[in-house]
């Protein structure tokens, strides 16, 4: 099972152990129940994995120049109404549309699934998704829609969440 952390910044290289030099302030301790829901946030919007959703928020917190924290308790507080500081809002957007982005592949190698399948999968990751928005620190509905994510990648020889919904989309429109 993944951890609900969120992955910090990176300490910079080339930092002193000297005594005489103060260390770093160290950075505050992310509030696990506010991570968790921050993560399942991300995973329910995107669609992507708990994995990836960690690394969405980590990289909006390095270009923001803020934590993992910060970032999450912005979402946070953005949810219920109060405004995220315009860069983090920014460093957010870029890093959700950063994970959206897909390679769109002209072929597809191997069999195609039969369409009652990919309707299945689709919706059992829809259905998880649901419940993930609706209680985004929910530890089984984060699992569940990983588990989701991962058969729909496998069923639909994709590597990326995001494109394997697009594909199971597509498969589904298409006509016989």
């Amino acid at each position: 099972m993944m951890s609900a952390r969120i992955p910090r910044n990176p300490e910079p290289a080339g930092g002193s152990t000297s005594p005489d030099v103060a260390a770093p302030a160290a950075q505050p301790p992310i509030d696990e129940p506010r991570a968790a829901w921050a993560v399942g946030t991300v995973m329910a919007a995107i669609p992507c994995s708990a994995r990836d959703a960690g690394r969405v928020l980590g990289a909006a917190a390095k270009a923001a120049g803020v934590t993992s924290a910060e970032v999450a308790a912005a979402l946070a507080a953005d949810s219920r109404g109060v405004p995220m500081p315009a860069r983090v809002e920014r460093a957010l957007h870029r890093a959700v549309a950063a994970a959206r982005a897909v390679q769109p592949r002209t072929t597809h190698i191997g069999l195609m699934p039969s369409r009652a399948r990919t309707a299945e999968v689709l919706a059992e990751f829809r259905g998880c998704q649901a419940r993930l928005t609706d209680a985004p620190s929910d530890m089984r509905a984060r699992q569940a829609l990983d588990d989701a994510a991962y058969t729909l990648c496998v069923l639909l020889g994709r590597t990326g969440v995001h494109d394997a919904v697009l594909a199971a989309e597509q498969h589904l429109a298409a006509r016989a």
